[in-house]
């Protein structure tokens, strides 16, 4: 099918006012890099949702699906294909006694901060993840000792076929940074959390301390994706970083952050390519000096 065809039907689907063409990555992403999507498209539903997985499936064309870029890093060249935006639209959430049950699109911040007002323990520490709910329960998110195995009792998400389908409890085979969701590609619609009831005035003081580490610890006034890699077994990532001398480390404006060295921030008009550039250096540096490979936790898409 023609490229103005295509892109016709899924304004079809969606509504023009839903589709950008060649939109720059770098609008979405929180590292403020990356090239154009050729088609970057914001479904206002599931059912919209649904119908443009099946056209893309039809017309083999490939489809990326983003929250909202806070765990992510766009090549230079951008994507080709549809990219499917997750967050401003799937975002409602209904809290019933201990469960709260939340779209993709909802930022953690704010299911946690609903937890605290409905006097429920237990996504305290998701408070300052910020990322929305569908990818941190594709990539079972965690910080602080807490994950979202920890509360995740339901999730129905959506196949690469534009299926329906629910998993609960064990079923979503929940690792360190991974699930079942993951591993077949799947795209979050909503999940249900089961907390627990709690004294609100100690929930809140646990977010409070829990933000003010966050603060002091990590360049969050800088652009970044958060913790560049996963835990090695046995070590920490950002200990091994600094051991290996690369506090403050830079290829172009990427820079290995003075303030947590297992953060990478854009210093300035930072490129993908520099980002990765520095990943990879920072890799094959504390291979050689531990012996121990180091695997990246943000997602790497695009060209080059």
């Amino acid at each position: 099918m023609e490229k103005e065809l295509f892109v016709g039907r899924i304004k079809e689907i969606v509504g023009s006012e839903n589709v950008k063409l060649d939109e720059p990555m770098k609008n979405h992403t929180s590292f403020k890099v990356g090239g154009p999507a050729d088609i970057l498209v914001t479904p206002v539903s599931v059912l919209q949702l649904s119908q443009l997985m099946k056209f893309c499936k039809s017309e083999n064309v490939p489809v990326f699906v983003m929250g909202n870029g806070t765990n992510l890093i766009v090549k230079d060249k951008g994507i080709r294909g549809v990219v499917i935006k997750i967050y401003d639209n799937l975002n409602e959430f209904t809290v019933k006694d201990d469960i709260i049950t939340a779209y993709a699109g909802v930022l953690l911040s704010k299911i946690s901060m609903a937890a605290y007002e409905n006097g429920l323990a237990g996504l305290e520490f998701a408070s300052g993840i910020p990322g929305t709910l569908g990818g941190a329960v594709a990539m079972n998110a965690g910080a602080y000792g807490g994950e979202m195995k920890d509360v995740i009792i339901e999730t129905e998400f959506m196949d690469r076929d534009g299926e329906i389908r629910v998993i609960r409890n064990d079923e979503h085979q929940f690792g360190y940074r991974t699930s079942l969701i993951q591993k077949l590609s799947g795209i979050v619609i909503k999940s249900s959390m089961k907390l627990k009831k709690g004294n609100k005035e100690e929930i809140k003081a646990l977010m409070d301390d829990l933000t003010k580490r966050r603060q002091d610890k990590q360049p969050l006034e800088m652009p970044s994706a958060g913790s560049v890699f996963k835990r090695p077994e046995g070590y920490f990532a950002g200990k091994l970083i600094e051991d290996c001398g690369l506090r403050g480390y830079r290829i172009g404006g990427a820079e290995v952050s003075n303030k947590h060295c297992g953060f990478i921030v854009n210093s300035g008009n930072a490129k993908a390519k520099d980002i990765l550039d520095l990943i990879q250096y920072i890799q094959n540096t504390v291979k050689m000096k531990f012996g121990v490979e180091m695997q990246t936790e943000v997602r790497i898409v695009g060209e080059g």
